[in-house]
Order: C-alpha cells, then structure tokens, then sequence
C-alpha cells in the first residue's frame, strides 16, 4: 500500500490539474492541509516535499507554497531540442545546459531537427504524448513562417515551459527566447572594418534561420550609417542544404561567390566561422592573400577560428554561456517564475585574418 505522503502528493497534484491551476497560485497552510486531509503536519510536509522535488510547487521562505504552472505529471526531465548535434556550437551549448540541469535534479532528453521542420513535427508530436517538465528548444528555420506552431501552442496548452534557443518563431509571441545581439553583432563587425579603412565589403549570411537576416541587417546598418555605398551583389546568402554541399563538394558554393559575387570586396564578414574557415581555404587557393587582399571576420570564437593556416577575428560571449542562460531562464520559469528573453552582448577578438 502507498505511503499516506505520496497518496496526499497524487491528490493534491490531480486537484491542481482538474482545477487548472496557474502559476503562483498559493496553497492552503500546512494547518488548513492537515485539518482538511485528517493527517498529520509530518504526512503533509512530506506530500508538499514530493511535489517541490516534482516542479509542481515552490516553497517561498515566508511566505508559503506555490504552484509553479508545471502540471506535466511532475517529470523531472528537459528536452532539449537542437538543429545539429554535430554543430561545433552544440556541445558546448548542450553541457553548459546539463550542467545546470543536473545541479537542480533535472535529467535531459535530447533531440535533433536537423533543421528541417519535418523532424521537429515528429518531435513535438513525441513530447506531446509523453510530456516532459519543459523544452529547451532550438527551432527548424526560424526566418521563415513555421507549420509546427499548432504543435508548440498545444504544448503551452498543456503546462510545458518553454524557452526557445539562438531564435524564435514571430509566430509565437509570448515564449522567451535567449539569443546572441546578432543585430549589434553584425554592425559591430562592419564598423570594425570601416575603422580598419575599408569599403568595399561583402558578406555571407544564412537565410533560413532568424540570425543571418539579423546579422545582415546590423552588417549593412553600419555602412549605410558611415555614407558608404551599399551592393547588394556583395552579399551572399545559402541555407541549410547548401551549408552540407560547402563542406561536403569542397567549398564550390564559396568559389563561385568569390568569383561571381566578391571579386571586387577587400572583406567578407561571415555568418560563423565555419563559414570564414572555408572561406580563407578557398582564398588561399585562388593565390589571395588574407587579410592582406581580403580580410575575414565572423561570429562565435569557436574552435575553427584558431585551426585554419589563418586565425580568424570573430565575435564572441566574454561573460555569458549560451547554454548556461537559457538553462537558467527554463529552470526560473519551473519554479514558477516569469520568463524573460535576454540577448547575449559580442566582444570582439582580433586575430590575423583581419588587418
């Protein structure tokens, strides 16, 4: 037979949800519990501790027992769900996240898209029939209108906190989102190479996630704002498809952009630095001198910034973890606190494929 703490944990939990309760409501007092319920204030505090260890409730010194708005079956698992789990952005990403996940007594489930909005319906529909405490989410494609947004809306329906990573879905107002300042990031960079006496500058952005139009626009902000003439021929857009085909054929989709499309630039700013180091490779090999007849810079200050025969200058977090700041902004609104999007500040680091 059930222990009496754990049939009054169920009751309460089942009462909470038949009776839709939100997020902040206050619980009745041990005493009004105890009276209500005949069992002792031992039974009760042990029922309430279930349900604090569950997400369903928080416990405020002082002032009481709250609901946090997590009716999910009280499951201490998080999704994440990413575009790649082989993205070089990803893993790190993904342990600052557990990290702090398992400090708290969350287990994660992860998830891949890759980046296509087919897998993320079959996703959602999975997390739909065996709900999890919240979603750390990653979306498919977020610069355009996203077909799943019925999925994600009957998610909230059902009490699963949500909090989108990298971009969001206009589509979905309401869920926080934690993102680079990719707008800033990309003025950042081109006032950069401005100060450095440029002006001819070319870029190469993503077009079917929200950060390459963001980054574009803080990009041609800048020289629109320092008089300069903008091209459009010198930018370069590819989306997911094309990012496999520019590892995988061996950089022609980069060539052809040299050669069509930048032939006249004396510097591209990147959308990551993937991206720059596949673009000094290809550089190289065509006889350009890098930075000395084009110089190179991009976002994220990962690992290829520092492996290519060029270390590329690249924008990156100084104080804040990408992973660590949504993971924390989740677990705020388990416990039943509103959430908050934020938007991550770029410190640049300058390195020799600029001059």
């Amino acid at each position: 037979m059930a222990l009496k703490y754990r049939m009054l944990a169920d009751q309460l939990r089942e009462e909470m949800r038949l009776q839709d309760w939100k997020a902040g409501r206050r619980l009745p007092t041990e005493t009004e519990l105890t009276a209500r319920f005949g069992v002792s204030r031992q039974t009760v505090r042990k029922a309430l501790q279930v349900l604090a260890e569950e997400g369903v409730v928080q416990s405020r010194q002082g002032s009481g027992t709250y609901t946090t708005g997590n009716m999910g079956g009280g499951s201490r698992q998080v999704a994440v769900v990413s575009s790649f789990l082989d993205d070089y952005i990803f893993p790190t990403v993904l342990h600052d996240a557990q990290s702090v996940f398992t400090g708290q007594g969350y287990s994660t489930l992860v998830f891949a898209t890759e980046n296509q909005v087919s897998r993320e319906r079959e996703i959602l529909q999975g997390l739909l029939e065996r709900p999890v405490g919240g979603i750390l989410v990653e979306g498919s494609k977020t610069a355009l209108p996203n077909p799943n947004s019925d999925l994600y809306r009957r998610l909230r329906q059902a009490g699963v906190p949500m909090v989108f990573l990298h971009g969001a879905y206009a589509e979905l107002p309401g869920i926080p989102c934690v993102s680079d300042d990719n707008y800033g990031g990309g003025y950042k960079l081109a006032q950069y190479l401005i100060d450095k006496g440029h002006r001819r500058i070319g870029g190469i952005f993503k077009s079917d996630d929200v950060q390459g139009p963001q980054r574009y626009h803080g990009s041609v902000s800048a020289i629109r704002d320092q008089g300069l003439p903008l091209s459009d021929r010198r930018f370069c857009w590819y989306d997911t498809q094309d990012r496999q085909e520019m590892v995988e054929q061996r950089g022609m989709l980069l060539r052809r952009f040299l050669t069509e499309r930048l032939e006249d630039v004396t510097a591209v700013i990147c959308y990551n630095d993937e991206v720059a180091f596949h673009l000094i490779r290809e550089l190289l090999a065509m006889g350009k001198r890098v930075p000395e007849d084009v110089a190179v810079v991009s976002f994220d200050n990962s690992y290829y910034s520092q492996i290519g025969p060029v270390h590329i200058t690249s924008l990156w977090h100084r104080h804040s973890r990408m992973g660590q700041v949504a993971a924390e902004e989740l677990l705020h609104i388990l416990q039943g606190q509103p959430g908050t999007s934020r938007s991550l500040d770029w410190e640049l680091v300058e390195r020799g494929s600029s001059r």
